[in-house]
C-alpha cells in the first residue's frame, strides 16, 4: 500500500531533473559532463522541462510527506496517489509542449488530489 506510487513518485523525480533536461540538451554534452563553469545556452524545451522539475519539487515533499503518514496510519488511498503521480506525468509532458490552459487544470487536479489524500487523515 503506496510503496510502489512512493517508489514511481521518486523515479519521477529523476525524470524531471536528470533524464528530460538532459535529453534536450544533448547538443550541449560537452558541457554537460563537465563542470559547467561555461554559460550555454539552452533550449526553449530545456527550459520548460526546468520549470516543470522545480514545479515538481515544489509538491513532491507534500505528497511524500502526505503518503508516508497514510502509510504509518494504516489508511490505503493508492489510488488517489496513483492518480497524482499519472497527473504530475501528464503535467511535465503538458508543460514541455508548452500548452497552457490544459496544463493548469491538470496541475489543479494534482493539488485536488494531494488534497484528497490529506482529507482521508482525518
Amino acid at each position: 500500500m503506496l510503496n510502489i506510487e512512493i517508489i514511481f513518485a521518486l523515479a519521477l523525480l529523476l525524470v524531471h531533473v536528470w533524464l528530460v533536461p538532459m535529453v534536450f540538451s544533448l547538443a550541449h554534452a560537452k558541457w554537460l559532463l563537465g563542470a559547467r563553469d561555461d554559460v550555454v545556452e539552452l533550449s526553449v524545451l530545456t527550459l520548460r522541462a526546468k520549470r516543470a522539475a522545480a514545479n515538481y519539487m515544489e509538491s513532491l515533499p507534500a505528497f511524500l510527506a502526505i503518503a508516508l503518514l497514510l502509510k504509518i496510519e494504516g489508511i490505503d488511498t493508492g489510488s488517489l496517489a496513483l492518480y497524482w503521480l499519472s497527473l504530475r506525468g501528464i503535467y511535465l509532458v503538458l508543460y514541455v509542449l508548452g500548452t497552457p490552459i490544459i496544463r493548469s487544470a491538470v496541475w489543479i487536479g494534482s493539488v485536488v488530489m494531494l488534497l484528497q489524500m490529506a482529507l482521508a487523515l482525518l
